[in-house]
């Protein structure tokens, strides 16, 4: 398969340009011929001589993409037809790369395309979760019901991100200003402190000189401090999208007590509440949890929910692999056992969902909470040892002077 660039012009008079790949020339004509483009120039594309396009637009957030369903929903019950509503979506959308989409899925709409079809093609901007409950709406004659429930998840889970958050503003405001006040106090205050006591012939106590030390090593070597730290920040932040980086990423927020209990209800919340949205859509019990397993951020949720899936495909109820995995709560499993029994899962899930929305906010009360104690006692070491080493030297002065 190769890559061709090609410029082509719409139904419009508009000049078009972008790429397609195929086997020859002759078929990315007739790709491009697809998508109602006359086409005007059809040339190979090499490793470098591709078109490259930067968007600096802003990714809408979830809470962007919760008001475009229920204003949505508000037209379409208005009796506003659908290519109608998304232009006026287009109109009175803030976010730009969004309303770009908006026009882009109006056009493929116009083709003659569904609206999860067309919205499947944007898939960096509507999550899998709104495109699935979309099409199961269309294929139901129900679409509106199923945007409805796509904005109540995507309002929960931006509420449920904002605490969180919110909650870690704190502490990372806290160590860059303790930081930023070390450095300072080691590249500019321990230094001259030091030489004016050097001058008086005052003996450093062993404080001050293995804070002159850190001072001196890091002026010395600042130059190689610095990459040092971008390259490991850099390093982690890459090893985290690996696979290993995952596992040992979501061991981590699992194992560390600070972390488990927020990280467990989280995921309970997040997996009974779109389970809850998919199925109430009419989304089949196998497929929604296939989708889920791709929402729930921790790699470990991924894969017993994965494992879940293979199970529901054999015949296995869903209560059964969750309570097998040892990750998801008893009360998970045994609230979904009983909606298996009583036939009225949905029901059951949309009470999990928000029973553990609300553990979810205590879970985070409860970590800031722990949190700020560990701060204050990390900042009074930090200071606090600058501080002993400003001051031990003049105690060690006054008792010279006292002793003569």
């Amino acid at each position: 398969m190769a890559s061709f660039g090609y410029v082509a012009v719409d139904k419009t008079g508009k000049e078009v340009k972008g790429s397609v790949t195929a086997e020859n020339i002759d078929q990315a004509k007739q790709q491009i011929r697809q998508k109602d483009l006359t086409v005007v120039s059809v040339k190979p594309q090499g490793a470098f001589g591709k078109e490259l396009s930067f968007d600096f637009g802003k990714k809408p957030k979830a809470r962007d993409l919760g008001v475009m369903c229920r204003q949505f929903v508000s037209m379409n019950r208005a009796g506003v037809t659908l290519i109608e509503s998304l232009k006026m979506l287009a109109e009175q959308t803030e976010n730009k790369k969004l309303q770009a989409t908006e026009r882009e899925v109006r056009v493929s709409v116009e083709r003659g395309e569904s609206l999860a079809s067309a919205m499947g093609e944007h898939r960096n901007i509507f999550p899998e979760l709104m495109i699935n409950m979309v099409s199961a709406g269309e294929a139901s004659g129900n679409l509106d019901t199923a945007l409805e429930r796509v904005s109540e998840q995507l309002e929960s889970s931006a509420k449920t991100q904002a605490m969180i958050k919110k909650a870690m503003i704190y502490p990372i405001a806290v160590c860059v200003v303790a930081i930023i006040v070390s450095v300072v106090m080691l590249v500019v205050v321990i230094p001259n402190y030091a030489t004016m006591f050097e001058d008086m012939g005052t003996e450093l106590p062993w404080i001050t000189k293995m804070y002159v030390a850190m001072s001196d090593f890091l002026i010395d070597y600042w130059f190689i401090i610095i990459p040092l730290v971008i390259a490991l920040v850099v390093g982690v932040i890459m090893f985290s999208k690996t696979d290993a980086g995952k596992h040992v990423f979501g061991k981590l927020a699992l194992k560390v007590p600070i972390l488990n209990n927020m990280t467990i209800k989280s995921a309970s919340s997040l997996t009974a509440r779109t389970l809850s949205t998919l199925l109430g859509a009419g989304v089949p019990l196998i497929e929604a949890v296939d989708i889920v397993s791709g929402v729930v951020g921790n790699v470990y949720f991924q894969e017993a929910l994965k494992n879940a899936k293979d199970e529901i495909t054999i015949g296995l109820p869903l209560s059964r692999p969750l309570e097998e995995c040892g990750l998801f709560p008893p009360m998970v499993y045994h609230m979904i056992r009983i909606g298996e029994e009583a036939g009225n899962t949905e029901e059951m899930l949309d009470k999990l969902a928000d029973y553990y929305d609300e553990e979810v906010e205590m879970a985070v009360q409860s970590l800031m909470a722990a949190m700020e104690p560990m701060i204050i006692i990390v900042l009074a070491v930090v200071v606090g040892g600058l501080i002993a080493a400003c001051m031990a030297p003049m105690l060690t002065m006054y008792e010279a002077l006292g002793n003569l």
